[in-house]
């Protein structure tokens, strides 16, 4: 039974949270183009709000780029340049978790935004409270795992898990027996990580897919009355 779990979270649910990531992304860019934005509300509370964002970012944005690099690079590229894993694994605990503690600090104040400023609350959205505190839910995980990672230094844990990303994006269909017999709270973290992918496409993350230039292309025109206008209407 514990075989089957993991395959089908771990073997199946990636395929369904990544489909849904791609697909909704596009459907919505598509139907409801301008929806694609953060809805800031920065004229509300503006100085919690650059604390916490600055932090937030920088620190995501580090550890986006260092998963992307940790599990997707394939193994033989570092073996080709002599990288070892214990060094792999020195800087995804050390740097990562830097990084992750930024990003947490950067959370807890956007969190405690939109919790316990009425005014924001009340211009919050059920999606835009809910994704900020999964994504403070999947940052605090993943601190949490920095403890259990100092205790396999030798980077073996860290080989398995990109085996296991590999595997995925290869279409390995015994993928997940990479991930079996992991310590659990890794197991959440990643599942926690397919998660916020399946929600990506319905939530204010889609924002991070944006480049100004995309409005040169965007369907539609926005009316922009001058103050002459305004005064003779």
């Amino acid at each position: 039974m514990d075989t089957y779990l993991n395959h089908l979270l771990f073997g199946i649910y990636p395929y369904i949270a990544l489909a849904t990531l791609v697909v909704g992304s596009i459907i919505r860019f598509d139907r409801e183009p301008y929806s694609w934005r953060s809805g800031s509300s920065q004229l509300l509370r503006r100085k919690q709000l650059m604390w916490g964002s600055v932090l937030f970012h920088v620190g995501v944005l580090f550890v986006l780029f260092g998963h992307i690099v940790g599990l997707l690079v394939p193994i033989w590229i570092f073996d080709s340049f002599a990288i070892k894993h214990e060094w792999k694994q020195a800087l995804a605990v050390f740097g990562g978790g830097f990084a992750g503690t930024l990003a947490f600090i950067g959370a807890t104040l956007l969190l405690h935004r939109r919790l316990f400023d009425a005014r924001i609350r009340a211009n919050s959205s059920f999606s835009d409270t809910g994704i900020i505190f999964l994504l403070w839910l999947q940052l605090a995980i993943g601190l949490a795992t920095v403890p259990i990672s100092l205790g396999h230094m030798d980077g073996e844990q860290m080989v398995r898990f990109m085996a296991w990303a590999n595997g995925i994006f290869t279409f390995n269909p015994t993928a997940s027996l990479w991930l079996d017999g992991s310590h659990w709270i890794f197991r959440v973290h990643i599942f926690l990580g397919l998660t916020i992918f399946l929600l990506f496409p319905f939530t204010r993350l889609v924002h991070m897919l944006s480049a100004p230039v995309r409005y040169l292309w965007r369907g539609g025109y926005q009316i922009v009355r001058s103050r002459k206008d305004l005064s003779h209407g």
